[in-house]
């Protein structure tokens, strides 16, 4: 179905037409010819099954004896074709939450997971006739979406390569967006936005999964400091030589970027160790 514009006019126009057949019937009437008055009112009565009021950010759908012929967009008063049945809908932008589902992420991690969807009407004469209620639609497409797109990424990213559901949430949205988008097309229906409003693992997994949280942000940290104590170490090492402070052998180069590498990767405060021959001394 495509949308239209059905023909139109101004509906004062029409309120003047119908008032000015109601009063020729009254003339006719009181000159007693009585089948041009009648006449006259049924043509009144016609032109009044044409008139349509279009409030604001809605639009009316207009069929024919059961034949599509058009939409009114514009906001007024209209006549339009009389003997007509008309749809009014809004085309405003709507929400939907979604309730929290319970899936499978890639990796089999059962998740909760729930998403907020803004839509508005765009294609009145798809919203009406090529579904049966596009809210319900829109409902059931999001829910759908949701679970697809979970099921396509991890719930957190431990290898720190590709996308995760918790760590990339702008990215995962707009993959969302557009997969809902490709769905509700179908129902003149455009998707405003997409985001996700609950992620959580399930109550089941979520203890064991919160500890390899932890463990894995320990690593990642520990990792860190390594690579900052050994950058350190031979920094030192490298400025002692070059002013000539003291002279390494490859023995005490050893010692020194071990205490070094003790010092800094520790969690605890460290205590000096002086070697027997400082002590002698």
């Amino acid at each position: 179905m495509k949308e239209q514009q059905v023909w139109r006019i101004n509906g004062f126009v029409g309120v003047a037409a119908i008032f000015a057949c109601l009063a020729a019937a009254l003339f006719t009437f009181i000159s007693e010819i009585f089948i041009l008055g009648i006449l006259l009112i049924v043509v009144a009565i016609v032109l009044a099954s044409g008139m349509i009021i279009v409030p604001p950010n809605k639009t009316t759908v207009v069929t024919f004896f059961g034949r599509y012929i058009g939409s009114v967009s514009d906001n007024g008063l209209f006549l339009t074709v009389p003997l007509t049945a008309k749809k009014t809908m809004s085309l405003r932008v709507r929400n939907f939450n979604s309730q929290k589902l319970k899936v499978n992420d890639v990796e089999g991690n059962p998740i909760e997971i729930a998403a907020v969807i803004v839509f508005k009407v765009v294609n009145s004469a798809k919203a009406v006739f090529d579904v049966d209620d596009y809210i319900q639609f829109v409902e059931i497409q999001s829910e759908t979406a949701v679970r697809n797109i979970a099921s396509q990424y991890p719930y957190d990213n431990f290898e720190e390569e590709g996308f995760s559901l918790r760590g990339n949430a702008p990215q995962i949205s707009s993959v969302l967006q557009t997969e809902l988008q490709d769905r509700l097309n179908l129902a003149g229906v455009q998707v405003v936005e997409a985001r996700l409003t609950h992620l959580a693992y399930s109550t089941e997994v979520a203890q064991a999964m919160l500890q390899r949280q932890q463990a894995a942000a320990i690593i990642s940290a520990r990792k860190k400091i390594v690579e900052g104590a050994v950058g350190m170490a031979q920094m030192a090492i490298q400025r002692l030589e070059a002013d000539h402070v003291v002279e390494l052998d490859e023995e005490r180069k050893v010692n020194m970027v071990n205490n070094l590498m003790v010092a800094i990767v520790s969690e605890k405060g460290t205590q000096p160790v002086l070697t027997p021959e400082v002590c002698i001394n």
